[in-house]
């Protein structure tokens, strides 16, 4: 059975978005900033961590090798780190927009109901004079 438009617009608690959209921001930006000083500092560390392991079971050239896939799966793994963060930043600024354009259109809404308000009490005041 399918939701229609209108029944899942009134499910979204629109005061709770309005209300914590600032703070989806700030914790985005904060997220942006923790991941780019993460990825400065593992770019120009290059720090070694060194594993003890028996000579008998694991030859120098297959330490070496495995060491050099992991450390590319890392950098893999960094690179999709800053993009999700990017991502989430880019989704964060969106959501600010869309929730300042709701409470733009919120308060126009506003504003036309008073206008019709006003204008249906004009008309019944008229047909009750007349």
């Amino acid at each position: 059975m399918a939701i229609s438009l209108i029944t899942a617009l009134k499910l979204v608690p629109w005061a709770e978005v309005v209300n914590n959209a600032p703070l989806v921001v700030d914790g985005a930006k904060k997220l942006w900033k923790a991941v780019g000083k993460k990825k400065g500092a593992a770019t120009g560390g290059g720090a070694e961590i060194k594993h003890e392991a028996p000579p008998e079971v694991e030859t120098l050239t297959v330490l070496a090798s495995r060491v050099k896939s992991l450390e590319t799966d890392v950098a893999d793994l960094q690179r999709e780190m800053v993009s999700s963060a990017e991502l989430i930043k880019v989704l964060a600024d969106q959501n600010a927009q869309l929730v300042r354009a709701v409470e733009v259109l919120r308060r126009r809404l506003l504003g036309v109901i008073a206008i019709i308000g006003i204008v249906a009490m004009a008309c019944l005041y008229l047909l009750l004079t007349h």
